[in-house]
């Protein structure tokens, strides 16, 4: 080799390289969306857990960003997966029969925005967006409308939360291993509780083991990720099962952790999330690829991991369903390499409503009028630690349309009294505890979790001063309240009833 040819190879090589990485780091991002299903804001360790182990989850956290005021805009889960679907609070959905699908003709979709712009899209796991257009869902033939309609190229996942029927896995539009001398119906008779009884399927149940849902979802993801071409981004929306009721984990993590079979349940789930970047990682995909890891809503208070010393919200008032902070106030962790600075925290306001528009920005798609309509980009704050966060307020609820809240900067207003959600005033119900057990204190309310009388019939709370709303000062701000009401008004086009 003559020494002019060495240098010109050594040139071109260079070179070439340096168009490769140039090509890499300006064609569009993967996008992996991970979603637990009632993971509480301190269920996992780089958000206070000592009790369980989350490894995985940490280490995302540690090569991306943690927001540590992120929310879902809704205290449980069939509007707050609308809300990330379709950048669309709740009470804007213009299709909304009970079960029925949620999404109305010609939506623009997070998945079809993706699929627009070229992106393979794919959905594993809990859909719980509603199937087909009757109320009452007919699984013993095609599940239209559903997930492919909303732009996913492919589903695998359960309809609804693994504890309500049918107990099967859904592929596209059919469920497997549905037998037709089987059929599958529910029996909604009252002795069997809110969702009901499976009847027949036989086949079709023993395909959706349990205890394995979500290690099976990460095996689908890991060939999700082999399936890929090189020149064609993908977007995956991996929407896991636990730690969603009923708390049955595989017998391999039983035991395993500090906090009983609750935090077994999130090492699994830690677990399986491991599986996931690690397969990015073996497929070289990494680099290319934002992974955001989050919840739906808050936790759900267990009483055996109470027990132990584990408090699924932490400090924070309140678990799933409720208006209060631990109803809607979760973990979300973003990463994306050379783009997020390892290891920054955002303090400031986030929702999950915003994904959408943060996500389009990200791949640089153009949004079509009307696309996200409440939700705005937060881009800026994923990479940026020291921008201001463009969103300053935010319409939450608990559970109903009547339990709306107000957020602006760190003031929450809630319109009503009590919980806003199922902690009070059911104090009766196993999962919601006595408030002197729990320890927490608000001013409205006795150690029974009732009302006190004299109370104020609205809530506003200061989360800079009082971060657990312990102290109901809306009789000393009463402007702020009449401006907060006002506003709340407006966004909701709603009257206030108290």
């Amino acid at each position: 080799m003559t020494q002019l040819f060495y240098f010109a190879l050594v040139f071109f090589g260079t070179t070439l390289s340096l168009a490769e990485s140039s090509e890499a780091e300006t064609s569009q991002p993967n996008i992996v969306l991970i979603v637990a299903d009632d993971l509480g804001y301190q269920d996992v360790g780089c958000y206070g857990a000592s009790l369980i182990k989350t490894p995985n989850i940490d280490g995302l956290a540690k090569q991306g960003v943690r927001f540590t005021d992120a929310h879902s805009i809704s205290a449980i889960c069939m509007p707050s997966r609308y809300g990330i679907l379709s950048g669309t609070y709740w009470f804007h959905a213009k299709r909304r029969p009970l079960y029925g699908f949620q999404f109305h003709d010609g939506q623009v979709t997070l998945p079809s925005l993706m699929k627009s712009a070229g992106y393979k899209t794919a959905m594993l796991g809990k859909w719980h967006n509603g199937l087909g257009s009757e109320p009452e869902v007919n699984y013993n033939v095609a599940l239209k409308p559903g997930p492919l309609e909303i732009g996913f190229d492919s589903f695998f996942g359960t309809p609804r939360s693994h504890n309500e029927p049918p107990l099967v896995f859904v592929q596209d539009h059919h469920v497997i291993g549905l037998e037709a001398d089987d059929p599958i119906s529910v029996d909604k008779s009252p002795q069997f509780g809110a969702h009901g009884r499976m009847i027949g399927g036989k086949k079709a149940r023993a395909a959706r083991p349990d205890e394995r849902i979500d290690m099976i979802l990460a095996e689908k993801a890991t060939q999700f990720f082999q399936q890929q071409k090189p020149d064609q981004p993908f977007f995956l929306y991996l929407a896991f099962q636990a730690p969603h009721t009923p708390i049955n984990p595989a017998p391999e993590f039983r035991e395993k952790s500090k906090a009983a079979l609750y935090g077994d349940y999130i090492q699994q789930l830690d677990h399986c999330t491991g599986i996931v970047l690690s397969d990015l990682e073996k497929q070289g995909l990494s680099e290319n690829t934002i992974v955001i890891f989050t919840s739906d809503n808050g936790g759900r208070f267990e009483e055996e991991a109470l027990q132990a010393g584990h408090r699924p919200n932490g400090n924070l008032i309140g678990q799933k369903t409720d208006a209060w902070e631990g109803g809607h106030r979760v973990p979300c962790i973003a990463r994306w390499p050379k783009h997020i600075p390892a290891g920054t925290e955002r303090n400031e306001l986030f929702v999950l409503v915003d994904l959408m528009a943060t996500l389009a920005a990200a791949a640089e798609i153009e949004m079509p009028k009307g696309a996200s309509p409440d939700g705005v980009s937060q881009l800026v704050a994923f990479k940026n630690p020291s921008s201001a966060a463009k969103r300053t307020e935010a319409v939450l609820h608990g559970t109903g349309p009547s339990s709306y809240i107000l957020r602006q900067g760190d003031w929450v207003y809630i319109p009503k009294q009590g919980s806003g959600g199922k902690t009070v005033p059911q104090p009766e119900r196993h999962w919601s505890l006595p408030y002197a057990k729990m320890g927490f204190k608000n001013s409205d309310v006795d150690d029974q979790g009732q009302i006190k009388q004299g109370s104020p019939k609205v809530q506003l709370y200061n989360l800079a001063t009082d971060p657990n709303q312990a102290s109901n000062v809306a009789e000393a701000h009463a402007e702020k309240v009449q401006a907060m009401e006002k506003r709340l008004n407006e966004l909701t086009g709603r009257t206030k009833k108290h």
